[in-house]
């Protein structure tokens, strides 16, 4: 393990000093340090030391990164609301709101307790407060993770109990936040001090096998530093050069997710080249594969593609002198600069420029693609969620993004392994997800459903009006998407629903009238309230809902409700008489006839009715009962012996048949689209049949597909809506 040296107050401002220059900024980071050298006094860490040692080395590193003078302030001042009894109104008196707010956001994500795997649910709560702090103002994050790096460095003083968990902790939440703020440094040091204390046996042996090959690589290395710089001086270009080593917790990491031996990781011989411009960088790049031959497949450019955290380099991996393999890294000073402070480095402190948190957080979004998203779905939707699907959703759509795709304009959208089309319209924008009904890839059409790859270039094709399907839940990949899916299409169920209920309402309401009752009176909640036992609801919008789909009989509801049995005449004592209620039976057709306990019934052919939708009988001479749906032009225009029918319960294992005719505009592949569609619904298809005018360019398509409810009939007729070229998709109707 590194010693360090504790720095003194006067080291912070030497440090602010080397790009502060204005006393008033200067004095605010020295009226900080004295403050909070007043307030701590007395207070010991568990080494022993004064805790002031601690606060003097958060100013220190942060001024390392150039922060601005109320964020090294806010260093200082951390833990004075938490451990010195100050309020925030207090520390805004006697410093600025500014700097208190700060100081208030870092003390609530320190009261933090890490509770590890036992209690997911808690710690997950935990966290969700980190990000949103983040997402909020990117300054709190920065002084929490340089408080947490020094921590880190002191843990030694810890119980070994709270070494592994403050250790876990680290490993799990602040070294991703510090990878994905692109702040190398210091996740890589992270990163290895939990190592450390989580897994010592390891840490040793690999840092054994990295000593034990020391002085051979260290030969290796500098003796390919002075051929490349001997070749890149003849070029006259300016450069700096320098070995790099890799950490210990990267190097576990490959041997264990990659099950690579020691030997086989390649970087460990690695060189990194810094020059003036990005011209520069890619002339380097030509005389290097010039002179030696480059391995195929391991060149990266990261500068024309930056990486999601605004890392950009040319990684190209050689073969050198004696077969030796080494990785070279290819970059300019300010992206050097970039890759190491991340974050920090693009927004280190421009002095004599008035600080704005907004315009940063702004710019930060701007230029970090996943933070825009982060930070939207963290300020829309956190409180929207459980803590631990927030979790989940940024563990898995942030932190686990590795697969990088473009928007026709260049835009870089980061995406988890196995992501769709789907999960990039949602990453764009909730609308284009909603609306999407098709995906160019690399200009070709492809199913939404296919999985994207990085580099790949991606167009969404949308259509107003439409909307996701069920069956998308279970194609997408990021949690994102799937919230977006889930709460589109509870809306939609809850406007449904609402629908029903008012046809419900208008049902028992024209009953009423009919039998010449007021259904003001008799509609009341409170006298409902009495009969929903009898119908095994238990409010209102259930019975209406019951009701309206049918498998609540309004005139049973009328009877109870005013104990009255109208006149009727002739037709009408007949379908009272087939509605007498009657003990609940299973019914082999699926249909049921209150009152009757066997009556021949079939399902009409012109029109094919499906479970749940509204339907109507009609008393045959011959075959019984036929079924038709409610608005079959075959039923609607007769006038008698149409009988009252009702859905039986639900059975999983029966199919209906439908018919669909769809008219497209013809194109290559419309029938291999419109069956991917009908199969991503899960409905068995019977038959298909396709026919194409010529002077028009439509195609008709009649199908016949199998479903088990009206339900999964609107979603196949959704999806294949969503088709390129279809034009309308039609239930047939032979009326």
């Amino acid at each position: 393990m590194a010693e360090y040296k504790n720095p003194g107050i006067d080291d912070v401002l030497a440090e602010a000093r080397t790009y502060i220059h204005s006393p008033e900024s200067l004095a605010l980071i020295e009226q900080a340090a004295n403050y909070a050298s007043e307030h701590h006094a007395g207070q010991f860490r568990r080494s022993g030391e004064p805790y002031v040692i601690h606060l003097i080395n958060v100013a220190y590193i942060l001024a390392t990164l150039k922060v601005g003078p109320a964020t090294i302030a806010a260093g200082f001042l951390h833990d004075v609301i938490e451990d010195c009894g100050i309020s925030h109104d207090e520390l805004a008196a006697d410093f600025n709101t500014e700097i208190a707010d700060l100081v208030e956001a870092v003390t609530k994500i320190g009261t933090l307790e890490y509770k590890g795997k036992d209690d997911p649910e808690y710690q997950a709560a935990n966290h969700r407060k980190i990000f949103i702090a983040m997402a909020r103002d990117v300054r709190v994050i920065l002084i929490k993770l340089v408080d947490r790096l020094h921590n880190m460095r002191t843990l030694q003083y810890q119980p070994e109990k709270s070494q592994k968990r403050i250790a876990a902790e680290t490993l799990d939440i602040y070294a991703p936040i510090a990878h994905r703020l692109g702040i190398s440094a210091i996740k890589n040091e992270l990163e290895d001090l939990s190592f450390y204390y989580l897994n010592r046996e390891e840490y040793y042996r690999i840092a054994k096998l990295v000593e034990t090959k020391k002085a051979e690589r260290d030969e290796a290395v500098n003796s390919m530093i002075r051929d490349i710089s001997a070749m890149l001086e003849e070029n006259h270009i300016r450069f700096r050069i320098f070995g790099r080593s890799k950490h210990l917790y990267s190097i576990y990491r490959k041997m264990t997710t990659k099950h690579k031996r020691f030997d086989e990781i390649l970087d460990l011989l690695a060189i990194r080249i810094v020059t003036q411009s990005e011209l520069n960088c890619y002339e380097t790049l030509g005389y290097i594969h010039a002179k030696y031959r480059p391995i195929p497949g391991r060149l990266k450019d990261y500068i024309a593609v930056p990486k999601t955290n605004m890392y950009q380099s040319l990684h190209t991996t050689i073969i050198g002198d004696g077969g030796k393999i080494f990785e070279v890294q290819i970059r300019t000073e300010e992206m050097d600069a970039i890759a190491e402070r991340g974050v920090a480095a693009h927004w280190r402190y421009k002095e004599g420029t008035k600080y704005d948190a907004k315009a940063e957080q702004k710019e930060i979004e701007d230029k970090l693609g996943w933070f825009k998203n982060f930070a939207l779905y963290s300020e829309d939707e956190s409180e929207n969620t459980s803590a631990s699907e927030y979790m989940e959703t940024l563990q898995r759509d942030v932190f686990e993004a590795n697969v990088y795709v473009m928007t026709p304009k260049g835009r870089v959208i980061d995406l988890p392994n196995g992501a769709t089309p789907i999960d990039f319209a949602y990453r764009i924008h909730t609308e284009v997800g909603h609306t999407a009904v098709g995906a160019i890839v690399n200009d070709a059409m492809v199913p939404l459903n296919t999985e994207l790859h990085t580099g790949d270039v991606v167009q969404i094709k949308t259509l107003k009006g439409t909307g996701p399907s069920e069956d998308w839940l279970k194609i997408v990949k990021t949690n994102q998407a799937r919230n977006k899916i889930r709460n589109f299409l509870l809306k939609k169920e809850s406007e449904k629903r609402a629908e029903k209920i008012e046809e419900g309402e208008k049902i028992l309401s024209d009953e009423l009238r009919r039998r010449g009752f007021d259904p003001k009176e008799y509609m009341e909640k409170k006298k409902l309230e009495n009969i929903y036992r009898e119908f095994r609801v238990s409010n209102y919008t259930d019975l209406m809902y019951g009701i309206a789909v049918r498998s609540i009989h309004p005139t049973a509801v009328c009877e109870k409700l005013t104990n009255h049995k109208s006149r009727m005449n002739e037709d009408e004592a007949l379908t009272r008489v087939l509605n007498r209620e009657a003990p609940k039976r299973i019914s082999k057709s699926g249909l049921i006839i209150p009152g009757i306990e066997s009556m021949k019934m079939s399902i009409a052919h012109c029109c094919l009715p499906v479970y749940n939708e509204p339907i109507v009988g009609y008393i045959t001479k011959t075959e019984g009962v036929k079924v038709h749906r409610a608005d079959c032009p075959n039923i609607v225009r007769l006038k008698s012996r149409k009988i009252d029918v009702y859905w039986d319960d639900p059975d999983d294992e029966r199919l209906y048949d439908s018919d669909l005719i769809v008219i497209a505009h013809d194109r290559n592949f419309l029938l291999t689209d419109i069956v991917t569609a009908v199969s991503q619904s899960r409905a068995p298809m019977e038959t298909i049949h396709a026919s194409v005018d010529h002077e028009t360019l439509t195609t008709t398509v009649k199908m016949t597909i199998r479903i088990h409810n009206i339900e999964q009939l609107n979603t196949v007729i959704a999806n294949v809506r969503k088709v390129e070229s279809v034009h309308t998709v039609e239930r047939s109707s032979n009326g």
